[in-house]
């Protein structure tokens, strides 16, 4: 009896120094984080290669504070906007290179692809840079966190505010694929809403180079507004075209829907002045905001980040705490305790994780300035309104198996 008694106590000792140095091992183990996104083509500006240098100064901010001793290795790669070759990569990532978490994933078509596999495979992925709200509702995961802005946080700024103030007949022209009509959709829904109409729309393919019948359409129309249902290099293209045909002058206003800070750059305060839309960030909010912006922008060709870029900061960040505290690989585990501790960083305001893994925070309605108005370089724009965390964002739907 005494040996069987001895016996067993050993394996229960050897079984427990196994445990013990297995979550050692896994706590040693390299955490990497992938960063896929669009290097070169029409998003590239708004997150591309920036979102990289912002989720390199989240390891970096975090390696000084609760990832102290973690080892952590930020890869990348380029989606090309393609579905099969985003998700292909997202497979490659947690299947052979054992990455944990994935952020940016701009393109809502790329996105909603992986957050199918996610949901098979496991892994976090992390969405700044789409903007379908689908990833909240229908294709919903625990272990998916979309975290910026999407379609409905941009027309309830934009769209109902300038509803609000007598636009009332709108016209859309929109970009060909899942974030077009869901930026569409939801800026319709938000008009009609509150007593406009839709008097119509047409559909242009992604990375058009001519927009000049989609806007003559659109001018023909006779809509109060000219709502642009694109963003990247679309949107910039369709404005200096729509400036050059003089669509939106007189008695049409012309409203972009999805803009970014890099698209006001490129566009020029000639191009952009007076143009108002929704932004979750900008560098120069608040003293904290600037000295991050000053940071990115030393770091990366001497451009102010974006609300992309700032939200994959913010996401990694979050990730990266979230999986310091939680001192294990498993994505359950880490994606419940993202929810568990508050959201804290120089990107957010009043921000938070809802059952749905919709990231809700503090919007803001701005417009661009005049040339006259802008003090120096990137000063672009100024704050009309803070739109609250709460109204920011589509109310949670019953479609989303996560909300009860």
């Amino acid at each position: 009896m005494r040996k069987n008694t001895f016996a067993r106590a050993a394996m229960t000792c050897a079984f427990s120094l196994l445990s013990v140095a297995a979550a050692q091992a896994q706590n040693n183990d390299t955490v990497k984080i992938g960063v896929l996104t669009d290097m070169s083509g029409p998003y590239s500006a708004m997150g591309g290669p920036g979102s990289v240098v912002a989720a390199k100064m989240a390891v970096e901010d975090c390696l000084k504070a609760e990832c102290k001793g973690m080892k952590i290795e930020v890869l990348s790669a380029d989606n090309q906007n393609k579905p099969d070759v985003g998700v292909t990569k997202a497979r490659e990532w947690l299947d052979r290179d054992k990455v944990e978490a994935i952020a940016d994933l701009t393109n809502s078509s790329v996105a909603l692809a992986v957050q199918k596999l996610i949901k098979d495979k496991g892994g976090i992925a992390m969405y700044s840079g789409p903007a379908t709200g689908v990833l909240t509702t229908t294709e919903c995961a625990a272990n998916g966190f979309h975290w910026m802005f999407d379609t409905y946080s941009q027309a309830a700024g934009a769209a109902a505010a300038l509803t609000r103030l007598g636009n009332k007949s709108w016209y859309f022209v929109t970009v060909d694929y899942a974030f077009g009509h869901s930026l569409e959709k939801d800026a319709s829904d938000v008009v009609k809403s509150l007593g406009g109409t839709v008097v119509g729309s047409v559909r242009h393919p992604l990375n058009a180079s001519d927009f000049s019948s989609f806007l003559l359409q659109a001018q023909a129309s006779k809509a109060q507004v000219i709502g642009l249902a694109d963003g990247g290099t679309d949107v910039v293209n369709a404005i200096k075209q729509a400036r050059s045909f003089s669509v939106g002058d007189k008695n049409q206003r012309l409203v972009a829907l999805l803009v970014f800070l890099s698209d006001v750059h490129a566009l020029g305060l000639e191009a952009a002045q007076g143009l108002v839309y929704t932004d979750g960030f900008y560098w120069d909010y608040d003293n904290d905001t600037r000295a991050f912006s000053k940071r990115f922008e030393a770091l990366y060709k001497n451009n102010k980040p974006t609300m992309v870029q700032a939200g994959v900061y913010s996401s990694v960040y979050h990730f990266l705490k979230a999986r310091a505290a939680a001192k294990t690989s498993d994505s359950k585990v880490v994606a419940q305790k993202m929810r568990e501790i508050p959201i804290s960083d120089v990107v957010m305001r009043n921000a938070s994780i809802r059952p749905d893994g919709r990231v809700i925070h503090d919007m803001y309605l701005y417009q661009v300035k005049t040339p006259a108005e802008s003090k120096g370089a990137w000063d672009y724009l100024k704050l009309l309104s803070t739109i609250p965390a709460q109204q920011a964002f589509r109310p949670m739907d019953a479609s989303c198996p996560l909300v009860k």
